[in-house]
């Protein structure tokens, strides 16, 4: 702010400096006394450069500083919100409002507001210069005052509005590129190509439209600010020399009063500029704001209680008592009267029909949801009294798409524990069988897996994934049919790794294949959201109905 005070003071300046040298160095037989003048001036210019730079530097700095405080705070309160959220809202939009929107709100920050705090002390300064060199010309420039301030106001609410608009169609591509990009194998195995590509120039065309629209307005306002200003600049030239003419004012009178009409007017045109694009900034503010607003569906215990930390051998590990559950998008229930009791080293399959309910046990487990009834329990504690961050540091979860990351193999199984050495990472792959393949990459286990890891098979991805549970070495395990896409081979290998993963601790399994569960303590049968049936396989296969048709639909397949 001082620097933005010293800075304008000086523009300021420059123009006495500019009478000085007409009336006391033009009209002056000696040159001593130009001289003198252009000396002060290049003073003025001097004290004008030096205070513009650290205005500069200080400005974009602190721009630059509070959107990654912001793009921050918003990835924070993301990583926050629950599974839910993501599923009824697009990827693409939410990049848009972290990336796009964001860069909106900086170019505002590091360089629309200090152009308006500059030309605001500007206005200021020079409206003041006006009336202190000739009052009845600072009349006429104020009669235009209002006639452009009214403007102002009225266009930059509709500006506002539109630069909504186009903020959200910005969105639209966003995130339609996006999903196309990432199944671009489906898009291209279906010949796609021209469909999708002219629903992304729709989407592009509609962008443009809104954004011309938002321009045109823009457009209008500021030929009609500039005509009415530099109208007004040029009435006070004409008046102006008449007035030098009868001797009222001196020549540099004229001329510092013309500088500071010329300040008056660009101070005018450029809030009128940056008064578009603070209203743009706001559209683009609303939509991140709208997201830091947004709250998680999963109420967090202000007081939460610990998870003990020794397992007692009487207390299940998982729990579920009398639940009822049905996703928030639809009213068919998930799960309804649901029991079931994990103790500590059991191992229990989970067998069902699509839809049954399977994989929303994990999803309750692991409180990505809140059942509408009843209560999910850890070691005896309902999860709903404990940290979110606790309950699945002591939980690893492998699925049938396992997720891997941009970075090195390390890294990538580094995700089940941070903190852990390479040679426990190695110890892992071992057990995981990591090892038979990673020795063959460029650079073993340092190597770059390229997103979502291009340069693995299924199998391998899923090796990776069994490796990141182990260094977990977590209480419950729960495997969502982690080998059902993969060949007889890598289901083998796959296999043996998921046998050493569970030894000694409680593990829940759900799988397509009920020969792999031919080991399981006991398995549970889904239909509809019920339990109709639990034993072994041996025991099933011979009493129970749906288990059968399901063996019966497997050996048909």
């Amino acid at each position: 702010m001082f620097a933005i005070l010293i800075a304008s003071g000086a523009v300021l300046a420059f123009g006495q400096g500019l009478r000085g040298i007409i009336d006391h160095g033009l009209n002056s037989e000696e040159t001593a006394s130009l001289d003198h003048a252009f000396e002060i001036m290049l003073a003025i210019i001097a004290v004008l450069s030096g205070a513009s730079m650290v205005r500069m530097y200080t400005v974009s700095a602190i721009g630059e500083r509070v959107v990654a405080d912001l793009r921050k705070d918003l990835y924070a309160h993301l990583l926050t919100l629950p599974p839910s959220f993501f599923e009824i809202t697009k990827v693409g939009e939410i990049l848009s409002r972290l990336t796009a929107d964001t860069t909106q709100v900086q170019s505002v920050v590091s360089t629309s507001f200090p152009i308006a705090l500059r030309n605001s002390v500007l206005l200021i300064g020079a409206a003041f210069m006006l009336f202190l060199t000739s009052a009845k010309l600072a009349g006429i420039v104020s009669f235009v005052v209002p006639m452009v301030i009214g403007p102002l106001i009225l266009v930059g609410r509709k500006v506002r509005v539109l630069s909504r608009t186009a903020q959200d169609r910005i969105a639209d591509i966003s995130s339609y590129g996006d999903e196309t990009l990432n199944l671009i194998k489906t898009v291209q195995a279906y010949t796609h190509e021209s469909i999708d590509l002219s629903q992304f120039q729709n989407r592009a065309d509609a962008a443009l439209h809104s954004a011309l629209a938002r321009i045109s307005v823009r457009a209008v306002l500021s030929a009609l600010i500039i005509g009415l200003v530099f109208s007004a600049i040029a009435i006070v030239l004409w008046i102006g020399g008449y007035d030098v003419l009868s001797g009222t004012i001196t020549g540099g009178q004229l001329a510092s009063f013309v500088f500071y009409s010329i300040l008056v007017a660009g101070s005018v045109a450029a809030l009128s500029e940056v008064v578009s694009d603070l209203q743009r900034a706001a559209g683009s503010l609303e939509r991140i704001i709208e997201l830091l607003h947004t709250p998680s569906s999963l109420k967090i215990s202000e007081s939460p209680l610990p998870l003990p930390k020794t397992i007692d051998k009487s207390t299940p590990i998982l729990e579920f008592n009398d639940v009822d559950f049905h996703y928030p998008s639809r009213n068919q229930p998930a799960l309804q009267q649901f029991n079931l009791q994990a103790m500590d080293g059991e191992s229990v399959g989970v067998v069902g029909s699509s839809g049954a309910g399977k994989t929303t046990i994990f999803q309750l487990a692991l409180r990505f949801y809140d059942p509408q009834k009843g209560s999910v329990k850890f070691c005896g504690v309902n999860v709903r009294d404990v940290n979110p961050t606790d309950l699945r540091s002591r939980i690893a979860y492998v699925g049938q798409e396992p997720a891997i990351f941009s970075a090195s193999l390390l890294d990538n199984i580094r995700y089940g524990k941070v903190d852990a050495t390479e040679d426990q990472v190695r110890i892992v792959c071992k057990l995981a069988k990591v090892d038979e393949f990673f020795h063959h990459l460029p650079d073993g286990i340092h190597t770059f897996l390229g997103e979502k890891g291009a340069r693995l098979s299924g199998g391998q991805k899923q090796r990776i994934a069994i490796a990141r549970a182990m260094l977990r070495n977590p209480d419950l395990l729960l495997l969502d049919e982690a080998t059902s896409q993969l060949d007889s081979e890598n289901e083998k290998l796959v296999q043996a790794a998921l046998e050493k993963l569970a030894q000694g601790r409680t593990t829940i399994t759900i799988a397509h294949r009920l020969s792999t569960l031919r080991n399981a303590s006991r398995i549970i049968v889904l239909d509809a959201g019920q339990i109709v049936g639990q034993g072994r396989h041996d025991e099933l296969i011979q009493s129970n109905p749906t288990y059968q048709n399901l063996a019966q639909l497997q050996i048909a397949a």
